[in-house]
């Protein structure tokens, strides 16, 4: 199984556990782009829409998305069917052909356009775009815990998924610094600008565990694995009171068309 199909195994999981985006994201993105209301704009990778919600929270709703997987547009198309303007098509963005011709003042993508080829996206994606139009695309990225609640989880995905354990990685910084670089190489964009945004969630043992199993990594693991993995992480963490406190990490890269 690819891994961008994974996520349509678990698509209302992923609804409702996976953390939302700060509105501070959307409006960084508005602002960087002088977006109006009317504006067009076209969404790569919708999901289950959480970052659809942003943008129509503030009151965006000219919003066409494309989504890969079945179940996850199903419900992006119903918790926005009561807006005439917002349209979800069901496709691979790389094939999606609905709406040629039709041009968007903002192209966003939430945590999905890394499932993209490299070399079809960022050039669909310009021509997408009006002469003035610009994109706005972010990434979640899990980053270290500190304390020793995050120690004891590691040492869990040391033993079962040595491969899988973020705590100990420094690859942030490294997928930062790539991503620009893949920006500026395209020679179709401008005037990059590049936020970070830090908080911290709470979740319980069973919601950590569900948040851990929308993620297409840990959904690609053997069954046996995956079960040891989290009974493990489970029992840690109910250990220390069934509380962790999870930081959060979004970069999002501002960029105008050439």
């Amino acid at each position: 199984m690819q891994r961008k199909y994974a996520f349509d195994k678990v698509a209302e999981e992923y609804d409702r556990i996976r953390p939302t985006y700060p509105i501070k994201v959307f409006k960084d993105i508005i602002e960087y782009s002088n977006l109006k209301q009317d504006d067009n704009i076209i969404e790569i990778g919708c999901g289950t829409g959480q970052a659809t919600e942003g943008f129509v929270n503030l009151g965006y709703t000219n919003i066409t998305a494309v989504e890969l997987g079945k179940d996850l547009c199903k419900i992006a198309a119903d918790k926005f069917k009561h807006y005439k303007n917002i349209n979800i098509f069901h496709s691979d963005f790389e094939g999606w052909k609905e709406k040629q011709g039709q041009k968007f003042d903002l192209a966003i993508s939430a945590t999905a356009f890394h499932w993209i080829k490299q070399n079809i996206g960022y050039k669909k994606t310009a021509e997408l775009l009006t002469e003035s139009g610009t994109i706005g695309f972010f990434w979640t990225h899990h980053v270290p815990g500190i304390g020793e609640i995050f120690t004891e989880i590691s040492e869990a995905y040391q033993k079962y998924a040595p491969h899988l354990d973020y705590n100990n990685s420094n690859q942030v910084e490294e997928i930062i610094e790539e991503r620009i670089k893949s920006i500026n190489a395209t020679c179709l964009f401008k005037d990059l600008v590049v936020k970070r945004y830090e908080w911290v969630d709470k979740y319980s043992s069973e919601d950590y565990i569900a948040l851990f199993n929308t993620n297409s990594a840990h959904q690609v693991l053997d069954a046996d694995i995956k079960d040891k993995l989290f009974n493990n992480i489970r029992e840690t963490i109910k250990k220390h009171g069934d509380q962790i406190l999870k930081p959060q990490f979004v970069v999002l890269y501002l960029a105008r068309k050439k």
